[in-house]
């Protein structure tokens, strides 16, 4: 199964200290230990580059970029078919414009689940929105 999580769980799991990584280092072993290959997209690497390329973190930089050319990890693209599923997410469900980049990308390229910690997203209909908190 293919699972997408969103760019604060891959922050969280790769740039944090705590209870949040605990969490996500926890869910993407569960996911991995099961066979799941995850998925991203452009934006997903984009998000979790910024605040490396901010503060000139150079090592913190490499640890996402070396996560993402992981053989286990799918690139899914931002085609015309993600942008107007994102167009029709945003437009009936009033979800951030990213979000709703995020769950077009996850769905279009058929992930089975899509992880969070955004408690708004859950209850989302077209494909299986787990929060962790």
């Amino acid at each position: 199964m293919l699972v997408y999580p969103d760019s604060m769980i891959l922050i969280y799991y790769l740039d944090s200290i705590g209870a949040f990584q605990v969490l996500a280092a926890t869910r993407l072993a569960l996911a991995r230990s099961r066979g799941d290959r995850l998925a991203v997209s452009d934006l997903t690497r984009l998000e979790c580059r910024v605040t490396p390329m901010r503060r000139q973190a150079a090592a913190t930089l490499v640890k996402f970029d070396d996560f993402f050319a992981l053989p286990d990890v799918e690139r899914i693209p931002l085609s015309a078919a993600v942008l107007d599923r994102a167009t029709a997410i945003r437009a009936n469900y009033s979800y951030k414009t990213l979000d709703a980049i995020h769950l077009a990308a996850a769905v279009e390229a058929g992930c089975g689940v899509f992880l969070t910690n955004d408690s708004r997203l859950h209850g989302f209909p077209d494909i299986a929105v787990e929060v962790l908190q």
